[in-house]
Formats: structure tokens, C-alpha cells, sequence
């Protein structure tokens, strides 16, 4: 059990922003299902302003050659990789939630209107929702870490290879043999539209295309892979498979404060519905359980660097990161023997 005595204190964000009594916000009341998701609505509002304008401004300055090409381009990708982040966890939120109250078809072409912007995979939803949530990252589930050796680049490159090249055909497959025949034609119809206007830009414009188009496909389907491979980097098969054995925390970061509290994959694993601002104070709730299941929590760092730290056996750096959260003093060498015995491949869960 964990020591009471011992406090675990949270900085992470436990209340949406206030935004007062404008027009937007008496809208927001009026035709969201959770008043707290303005921040949701204003997010997209801005980021959908700020990348038109980027495109525009991108295409203006490579076609007047009035600056060298790598100074828009460098100033176009800062402007999407800052805002990436937000978006990707925003649309992470809005799946697992109810949304837009009103009118309803918003709800559709919003995540489609944020990947023509950020190369997020249309198909998001049918393999977060469809596959991932369903499999839990057992071997069924197309993005399962568990064959792979979670400390090794080399693996990493297989499992994102896998991915980057056969998740069209593959997720495809796998929803029409679990008769979820509408999410499989979702999610290949709006990846070859999505990928067809990638090579459209690319035609009408090979640097903008490439600029605009092809690095933020490439790029953020690298990064949620990252992120994945962080998040159930640690598994622990002397117990049941559940959010508690098979991924990991990470708390106090800003990354948390950026993306909406994304850190705490147990707690979302536990209740994918569970509202964001709502996680904190869950660990806290649950801590007695995470102490039970020997729960991975690390502080003050993201899936990001946890995955990167892995790869560059970076143990020592882990292990200071770790929250004892039973209180319990525990050496280094103790920290590191544990989560390295959570990173080796697992064809197979041990336990019922």
C-alpha cells in the first residue's frame, strides 16, 4: 500500500481556461456537450487562422524568392510542430467524448479539416478508437510494442516501419474481419483522399507540396509513434492485462500543460471517457492501485523523451525521473533493474 505520509504533489492543469461571456463562449454553452471543451473550439478557430495564413505566406515567399527558401520553410514547420501537439491530443479528446451538440456535422469534418493542416492520419479515429482501445497493445493490436524490444532503436525502426508503410491495408483489414465494415471504409477512403491531395500539392508545386504536405504527413505519424512506443514501453506480465500493467504515467511536465494532460495514459487506459482535467486528480485517487500493480509513473518528462532516453540506454536518467509512489526509499540500481525487466519482448501474455 502506499504511505499516506508521503505527499504526491500535481502541478498539471486541473481546470479548463475561462473565457468570460462572449459571443463565442455563450455559443460554446449553447452547442457543446461539455461547456469545458471552449478551450477545444477556440484552439481550432486559431490553428485553422494561423496555417492558412502559414500556406499562404509559404507560397508567397518561395514563389517571390524574396528570402532563401530555407528561411519560410523553417519558419513554416516551427509554426506546425508548435501547434501539432494541441491538435493531435485535442482530436484524442474529441473522439473518446461527445463533442459538438450542434450543429453535428461539425463533428465530421473537424478532424478532417485539422489533418489537411497538420498530415494527421484520417484514419486517427478507426485505429485509436476501432483497434487500439479494443486490443489494449496485445498482439492483436496493430501498434502492440509487446514483440519488440522496447530499449532498442532497431526495433523501434521495424515497428514505425510497419506502420508508416502497411497501417492502410492492414488496419483496412483487420476492421472488415471484426465487422466494423463503416470504420474500414472511413479510414481507408479518407487516407487515400488525404494522400491524394499530398501528391496534388506535390504536382501543382514540388517544394511548397513537399513544404506544406509531405513532411507533416511523414513527421507526425513518426511522433505518434514515438509517443506510443513511450507509452507502453514498461509492460508487466506477472498480472492481468490492464491500463495499470501495460502502459505508463508521466506527470508535471509541460507537455501535460500543452497537450491537454496526455501524460497520464494509466488513467486513460482505465476510463478512455474520463475527462482531462479530471486525470490528475484520479492518480491521486487511484494511488493505492498503481502501488498494488507496481505501476511505471515518471516525472517531469514525456513519452517523447522517455522512448529517446530508452534508446540511448539512458537508465540512470530514468531512474531519477521515477515516482516512488509507496513512499518507500528505493536505491538507483533498484529503479533500473526494475523497468529494465519491463522492456523485454513478450510474444505472449503469461498471465489470465
Amino acid at each position: 500500500m502506499s504511505d499516506a505520509t508521503v505527499p504526491l504533489v500535481l502541478t498539471d492543469p486541473t481546470e479548463a481556461p475561462r473565457y468570460g461571456d462572449g459571443a463565442l463562449s455563450r455559443w460554446c454553452k449553447r452547442s457543446l456537450y461539455e461547456a469545458r471543451d471552449e478551450v477545444f473550439v477556440r484552439l481550432s478557430l486559431f490553428v485553422v487562422a494561423v496555417m492558412s495564413s502559414a500556406m499562404v505566406a509559404l507560397w508567397l515567399a518561395l514563389h517571390t524568392n524574396s528570402v532563401p527558401w530555407f528561411v519560410p520553410t523553417a519558419a513554416y514547420l516551427a509554426v506546425w510542430g508548435w501547434y501539432s501537439a494541441p491538435v493531435i491530443l485535442m482530436l484524442h479528446n474529441t473522439m473518446h467524448r461527445p463533442f459538438l451538440r450542434t450543429p453535428k456535422w461539425l463533428n465530421f469534418v473537424h478532424p478532417y479539416v485539422m489533418s489537411f493542416f497538420f498530415g494527421i492520419p484520417t484514419g486517427y479515429g478507426q485505429h485509436h478508437l476501432g483497434m487500439h482501445h479494443v486490443e489494449d497493445n496485445l498482439p492483436d493490436d496493430l501498434s502492440s510494442t509487446m514483440r519488440y524490444r522496447r530499449d532498442s532503436f532497431l526495433h523501434f525502426l521495424l515497428y514505425f516501419g510497419r506502420f508508416f508503410f502497411f497501417i492502410l491495408g492492414e488496419l483496412s483489414a483487420y476492421l472488415l474481419r471484426k465487422r466494423r465494415n463503416r470504420m474500414a471504409r472511413r479510414a481507408f477512403l479518407g487516407e487515400v483522399v488525404h494522400l491524394s491531395i499530398v501528391f496534388a500539392a506535390v504536382a501543382l508545386d514540388a517544394r511548397f507540396g513537399i513544404i506544406a504536405f509531405v513532411v507533416p504527413t511523414c513527421t507526425v505519424r513518426l511522433l505518434m509513434m514515438v509517443g506510443n512506443w513511450g507509452q507502453h514501453a514498461f509492460l508487466n506480465p506477472s498480472r492481468r492485462n490492464d491500463g495499470l500493467s501495460n502502459s505508463i504515467t508521466c506527470i508535471n511536465s509541460g507537455y501535460n500543460r500543452r497537450a491537454f494532460n496526455d501524460g497520464y495514459h494509466i488513467g486513460h487506459h482505465l476510463k478512455a471517457s474520463r475527462h482531462w482535467t479530471e486525470m490528475p486528480k484520479d492518480l491521486l485517487d487511484q494511488r493505492a492501485a498503481y502501488v498494488e500493480a507496481g505501476a511505471i509513473v515518471f516525472e517531469g518528462i514525456d513519452f517523447f523523451l522517455v522512448s529517446i532516453l530508452l534508446w540511448t540506454k539512458q537508465w540512470r536518467f530514468l531512474a531519477s525521473r521515477y515516482v516512488n509512489l509507496d513512499g518507500q526509499p528505493k536505491s538507483t540500481e533498484q529503479i533500473v533493474a526494475l523497468l529494465k525487466s519491463r522492456v523485454h519482448p513478450l510474444h505472449a501474455w503469461p498471465t489470465a
